[in-house]
């Protein structure tokens, strides 16, 4: 995979990244290069991918390892997400109407990154959670090699005009999936979700979905049935939709959709940035089938 069109793109440097945080250490990363560069079955991973895996991991080693691991088996195994992430292609750009995952430009109070989620057309029919998680991952990509390492992401949904039609065309299978690759590989920090405007299944898609979830991120969700949000994430951070001074939603939105399509040649790269099973050592843990829940919420019993 090759990265060198990104300089010219004026995307964040390796340099920018060593002068942010003393803790990132330079002999940490070439630690990590070279134990990736014995791995037969990793591709060939970019200075700045190893400092965005060990900062996700707050510095340690060990821990960015195992997701470094994930986070390119999962990439290999699960192409419903990880292939055809050209955001040309006609499929996403028809998901790109129905909803948006917004990094908003003013952060929070403390000085985290906010990705916004919501609705632009709520048809169910037109939804489709597989491109959805896809360009969940996407939007976050992008704004990782535009800007950097940030101390954390706050994810705000807000699930105004959700009805049982689009959680019936939600795979279990794929929502297991995105659970596991966000806890397990995700190469940024996750640091709260902010459900607004959750309908009263919510509590019933939830104790569905809480065997998937690990305690931290477990601790890092919280449902609100109105538009409720904490004292870090003020209505001034949001667009102009919710109140406040900043662009709308659509505008923001065709922002990021300009910004997804100056990174297409990256997203077409994607798809051989990937763990080469056929090169895997013998007896590898990730060898097993850890992709077994299969089925969807079409029986969901909702009141």
């Amino acid at each position: 995979m090759s990265f060198g069109f990104l300089t010219a793109m004026k995307g964040v440097t390796v340099e920018e990244e060593y002068g942010k945080s003393v803790k990132l250490r330079r002999e940490d990363v070439m630690m990590l290069k070279e134990w990736a560069e014995k791995q037969p079955h990793l591709p060939d991973i970019p200075e700045l991918h190893l400092i965005f895996f060990l900062q996700s991991c707050r510095f340690s080693t060990e821990k960015a390892k195992a997701t470094i691991e994930s986070f390119f088996t999962y990439r290999a195994h699960w192409t419903e997400f990880f292939r055809d992430r050209d955001p040309t292609l006609p499929q996403l750009r028809a998901q790109l109407e129905v909803a948006g995952f917004l990094p908003l430009p003013k952060k929070t109070t403390h000085g985290h990154q906010i990705i916004l989620f919501r609705f632009l057309n709520t048809d169910p029919s037109r939804f489709d959670v597989n491109a959805q998680i896809k360009l969940f991952d996407m939007c976050v990509t992008q704004w990782l090699m535009k800007n950097g390492t940030c101390e954390g992401f706050a994810v705000v949904c807000d699930l105004k005009g959700v009805v049982l039609g689009h959680i019936l065309r939600a795979n279990l299978t794929s929502i297991k999936r995105g659970i596991m690759y966000v806890q397990e590989a995700l190469f940024t920090r996750l640091i709260s979700i902010h459900l607004v405007n959750a309908g009263s299944y919510m509590d019933r898609i939830m104790s569905m979905i809480r065997p998937f979830l690990n305690e931290e991120l477990i601790n890092m969700v919280h449902c609100h049935q109105n538009f409720t949000l904490p004292k870090d994430i003020p209505v001034e951070c949001l667009p102009s939709d919710y109140g406040s001074l900043q662009p709308s939603f659509q505008e923001l939105q065709d922002a990021n959709i300009k910004r997804l399509m100056d990174y297409a040649e990256y997203f077409r790269n994607e798809d051989t940035y990937i763990a080469d099973e056929t090169k895997r050592a013998v007896g590898s843990v990730k060898t097993t089938d850890i992709f077994g829940v299969e089925g969807s919420f079409k029986k969901l019993d909702i009141d």
